[in-house]
């Protein structure tokens, strides 16, 4: 390589005291330049650089990318700190700058930490979308949940809470339409899912729904199930399990199984009454959800079920329904009735003003003062209703046996005499008769 050649190639030269940075080929020649003899001051005259560049890249070898010289951060020295905390507060860049300033003494911007952060962020955002698919044997596990969906039914939009059961392995569902979410609800729709299964799986898994679960915190994994669940999985022989807090994704199989319900059973539809609603349920679930074939499985559930899954689930030969009721306490108003879920049941008026101890089930509601059972009423399934037995008025002086309700109570029947547990003998004076 001659001289003219050198000085006649389009290799750029700056006169300035600022540098650019050299390419690659430039790089190249000035170390051709360098094998034939060239001094690094010739050099950097004939590219336009200092003769410490060209010797950085003679020493180097070859072409060395610029990097720019880090300056010391604040936040040096705290990334496992700044990862606890971000995690903790699940993304909340805003309040580790709070405990920064209170823990550290370290006073930076907010948009400081969340550069600080931002790794951490696109962990937790691929966390909450990673799915472990995992598939259960036949006989292990079943998953179930609630939905909430407006239905017409006569002409009406009614709130109907759908509870869906799936079979882990086989993919089988069953389900039911409630007009509420207690926990009644929930066991009521499990037994009835062990009756058309014809068995239980050994563990059923579900969200952390309040009736079910009273406690459980992610962060220790301390969990605490409800008593009268932990009675009912007992009665019937399962193992109870609850999805992590927050991580519903791990219970994809029911979440999927709702939202299947709601689009394909349920939108778009009408009924003529609730019986009807329920009907059609039961058969879209036998006609076309368990004899679809399964996107995942590649069979239809049910001859999946069939072949291999329906052996595997305990026997519910011999075991009873659990008959789940929840125990509530009420004060007798001045109308003679007690409030339950909206609605108002009678009582014999002179329990007004003493406090009783209802029994709710999904069929009656009992009432009790003391040890005696005062007044028994049919389930009403409506909202703000006032359900009457005419038998609770007998002997109250101005009135008439009539129900005043705007629901038909149910037959009259013999109550017996509770013992009172107060004197109500100023009563007696002015007003005869008994209950």
């Amino acid at each position: 390589m001659d001289e003219h050649r050198i000085a006649g190639s389009p290799l750029r030269t700056n006169g300035s005291r600022r540098e650019v940075m050299k390419t690659p080929e430039e790089v190249a020649a000035m170390l051709r330049l360098k094998a034939l003899g060239w001094g690094c001051k010739r050099i950097g005259r004939e590219f336009g650089c200092s003769h410490h560049t060209v010797k950085r890249y003679v020493e180097a070898g070859g072409f060395v990318a610029f990097r720019q010289p880090e300056r010391a951060s604040k936040l040096g020295g705290l990334g496992e700190w700044l990862r606890e905390r971000f995690r903790r507060h699940r993304g909340n860049a805003d309040v580790v700058r709070q405990e920064l300033i209170a823990e550290h003494g370290i006073a930076v911007s907010l948009r400081t930490v969340e550069r600080a952060v931002a790794g951490y962020r696109q962990e937790l955002a691929a966390e909450a979308r990673a799915t472990v698919r995992f598939e259960t044997p036949p006989g292990k596990q079943m998953q179930i949940d609630f939905g909430e969906r407006l239905v017409e039914i006569g002409g009406v939009k009614v709130r109907a809470y759908l509870f869906v059961a799936t079979l882990g392995y086989s993919r089988r569902i069953h389900v039911r339409a409630f007009r509420h979410e207690r926990q009644e609800s929930w066991f009521d729709g499990l037994e009835s899912t062990f009756a058309k299964f014809g068995g239980i799986t050994e563990e059923i898994l579900f969200d952390n729904a309040r009736a079910l679960v009273e406690h459980h915190d992610r962060s220790t994994q301390t969990l605490v199930f409800n008593p009268k669940l932990l009675g009912f999985a007992k009665h019937w022989g399962f193992r109870p399990r609850a999805c992590a807090p927050y991580r519903a994704r791990t219970k994809g199989k029911t979440e999927n199984g709702v939202g299947y319900v709601k689009k394909n059973a349920v939108a778009g539809r009408s009924f003529a009454s609730w019986e009807a609603f329920e009907a059609h349920l039961e058969a879209w679930s036998r006609d076309i959800a368990d004899a679809r074939i399964h996107g995942t499985t590649g069979e239809a559930p049910a001859a999946r079920f069939a072949r291999d899954e329906a052996v595997k689930l305990k026997s519910i030969d011999g075991i009873p329904p659990f008959r789940a009721a929840r125990e509530l306490t009420r004060i007798v108003q001045g109308d003679c009735s007690v409030e339950v879920d909206a609605n108002a049941y009678s009582v014999p008026w002179r329990l007004v003003g003493e406090r009783v101890r209802v029994t709710v089930t999904t069929e009656s509601v009992r009432i009790f003062h003391g040890a005696r059972e005062v007044a028994v009423h049919a389930v009403c399934e409506g909202r703000l209703q006032r359900i009457v037995d005419p038998a609770h008025f007998d002997g109250l002086a101005g009135t008439e046996r009539r129900n005043s309700g705007t629901t038909e109570p149910p037959p009259r029947r013999a109550l017996p005499r509770p013992a009172l547990l107060r004197s109500l003998a100023e009563y007696e004076a002015h007003v005869g008769g008994g209950f």
